[in-house]
């Protein structure tokens, strides 16, 4: 084998590899060797087929085995001598006549020549970590932030109770049957039978809930309602209507008193260990976003400290990544103006160049610092994922068996977390006590909601899908459009 260095340019390596005929024949022969004295052919005793027969029928077939072989250990073997490190899995070209060139290989009467295309990972000096200046931000759980989760428990552990002779208030649950018009005549969809409505729970069309107050069972009313403009039907959108409601029957809520039967319906023993465990909570909700407050000060001093070329191939798998998933709306953060496909590319390429070079800041400190993500945090990881899935625990389990690959996944996150900490642990941040409303305050970087999103993206592939069935569902396209749920309208997560 031959190895020449054709081209060298930033991190690009380009390397022209010949094999000759005789090393090419040494090899064939060694394989041939191989293989005749196991082949059975018919009109012939095992292992006693004619080598020139052999050659006949399968020689180049055998050759074309031993070329593979050859192009995947010498390419190695070239790349491997001269001590480099691909940041990319190289390409191989056998030039412009490829196809003349093999066959003489094939039926060896040439030296089989390619060239090896990649880029090396770049000489990375790390920075001083122990020179970062990071904050802490610290909040403390109040008393107002606990009652608030309690009255929420109560709340969400109402109950309903039918009276005879009531007659409907808000928050009253009514059982109804029901049919909408538009302009007199009933639409597809806008029907049903003892349905459920909470008055005043918000997720009515407007108009309804209103129309309802005052009913009681047994009674039918014709109450006006409006579709909103930016109703999910379009068909409906905008438009009068009324709907014909027969009451069945008129429950009123009824909420627990905040007190130790109540607590220990919750598992605690009292309402006193109930509020100190909702603390806990709200405590450890602080802390995780604290945390991740933390994490992006670290990946934004990391970016600042750390100047290298970067691999293109890289930060091209990168930004392909990122533009398939968010492209449309890339740098479409709420309040600013539409930019072009021109300008939501170049703000692309910006975030999978700075995805790029913290990646290779992140290992290079975690293989010198030797950081290693053990069988038992993979394993909690995988369990963590599998529940994510309630019902087919088993499929995910089995998923992860047949696919190693897939491992590197959930290994990825856990390895950049052990890495993150090592360095705040080496930084020392100083902590900062912050109100509540500041610790929550999200980061107002325009590109920041889609970076986080690509982070998202890019640490839970296979999360949850989200439900869009249920009435009143966020972002919910409800394909019964009259129904009358399903009004609510939740705001885009762009952190």
């Amino acid at each position: 084998m031959q190895v020449t260095e054709t081209s060298t340019a930033g991190l690009k390596r380009e390397l022209k590899v010949v094999i000759d005929q005789g090393e090419l024949g040494e090899l064939f022969q060694s394989r041939l060797d191989e293989v005749k004295d196991t082949v059975q052919l018919k009109g012939f005793r095992k292992g006693k087929v004619p080598v020139a027969h052999l050659k006949k029928l399968f020689g180049r077939s055998m050759m074309a085995e031993v070329v593979q072989k050859a192009v995947e250990e010498t390419s190695r073997q070239a790349i491997s001598d001269r001590n480099e490190r691909p940041a990319h899995q190289p390409t191989i070209d056998f030039g412009t006549n490829e196809k003349e060139e093999m066959e003489k290989v094939l039926a060896g009467q040439g030296d089989l020549a390619y060239t090896l295309s990649f880029e090396v990972l770049p000489s990375i000096t790390v920075t001083d970590l122990g020179a970062l200046k990071l904050e802490r931000e610290m909040a403390d759980v109040a008393d107002e932030a606990v009652d608030k989760a309690l009255a929420d428990l109560l709340q969400a552990s109402t109950r309903y109770e039918e009276e005879a002779d009531r007659a409907a208030a808000m928050g009253d649950r009514l059982s109804v049957d029901y049919v909408g018009r538009i302009g007199g005549e009933a639409f597809e969809g806008g029907s049903a039978e003892d349905s459920e409505l909470v008055l005043g729970e918000g997720r009515l069309i407007p108009g309804l809930a209103e129309g309802l107050v005052g009913t009681k069972a047994g009674e039918e009313q014709v109450v006006p309602a409006k579709f909103p403009d930016e109703y999910a039907a379009k068909d409906l959108a905008g438009k009068d209507s009324e709907f014909t409601v027969k009451v069945k029957a008129v429950a009123r809520p009824v909420v627990p008193e905040p007190d130790d039967e109540f607590a220990r319906t919750l598992g605690a023993q009292s309402l006193t260990q109930l509020k100190d465990m909702l603390r806990g909570r709200i405590a450890a909700e602080y802390s995780s976003v604290t945390y991740t407050k933390l994490k992006r000060q670290v990946l934004d001093a990391l970016d600042k400290a750390h100047d290298f070329a970067l691999p293109e191939a890289l930060v091209a798998n990168e930004f392909n990544g990122i533009w398939s998933r968010f492209g449309a709306t890339a740098a479409g953060a709420e309040g600013q103006p539409a930019k072009s496909e021109e300008d939501r590319k170049a703000d692309v390429r910006k975030i999978a160049e700075r995805r790029v070079r913290l990646g290779l800041v992140i290992g290079e400190i975690g293989e010198k610092q030797k950081i290693e993500v053990t069988q038992e945090e993979l394993k909690r990881a995988l369990i963590a994922r599998a529940r994510s899935f309630p019902g087919q625990e088993r499929m995910v389990y089995e998923f992860y068996e047949k696919n190693p690959g897939a491992v590197m996944e959930l290994k990825g996150p856990i390895f950049e977390d052990k890495v993150i900490d090592h360095i705040i642990e080496q930084a020392k941040p100083t902590e900062k006590q912050v109100s509540v409303e500041e610790l929550l305050k999200p980061i107002e970087d325009e590109m920041a909601w889609l970076e986080a999103a690509a982070q998202h993206e890019h640490d839970h592939d296979h999360g949850h899908d989200h439900d869009h069935g249920h009435p009143g569902h966020d972002h919910h396209h409800d394909h019964d459009h009259g129904h009358p749920h399903g009004h609510e309208h939740g705001h885009e997560d762009k952190r």
